[in-house]
């Protein structure tokens, strides 16, 4: 059973790496943006493909700035706790040029406390 204590820094860490990431993104970060992962994370973004890595996560982010894309927001996120070390963020998305549904981020506490993506799996749609 976890303490609410636990629940707390989860949920404090998964939100403030999210709004980090959310940050590089507008700020046209990509190398922030990949930052927010673990070196083997697995994003899957639909319908563009798979991209295994932070260096592929980069390339995937960057070009996407690069194509000027900007001001993503998420719209009504939810994070559920999966054990004491993860959770899982789903939400809607919009952005500038495009917008979308987040199936799945996968955030992991790190040894420091911090949590990063392990797997993110997100759509585009219309």
């Amino acid at each position: 059973m976890l303490t609410n204590e636990k629940k707390f820094a989860i949920l404090e860490a998964v939100n403030k790496a999210s709004e980090s990431w959310k940050l590089a993104f507008n700020s046209g970060d990509a190398a922030g943006c990949a930052s927010q992962y673990e070196k083997d994370a697995v994003m899957h973004a639909r319908p563009f493909g798979i991209f295994t890595g932070t260096e592929e996560i980069q390339g995937f982010w960057q070009k996407l700035i690069d194509d000027g894309f900007a001001n993503v927001d998420y719209i009504e996120p939810n994070i559920e706790i999966v054990d004491e070390v993860s959770a899982v963020l789903t939400s809607g998305w919009k952005m500038n040029k495009a917008q979308g549904v987040i199936h799945k981020e996968l955030w992991v506490l790190q040894s420091d406390g911090t949590a990063k993506l392990r797997e993110d799996d997100f759509e585009a749609q219309g």
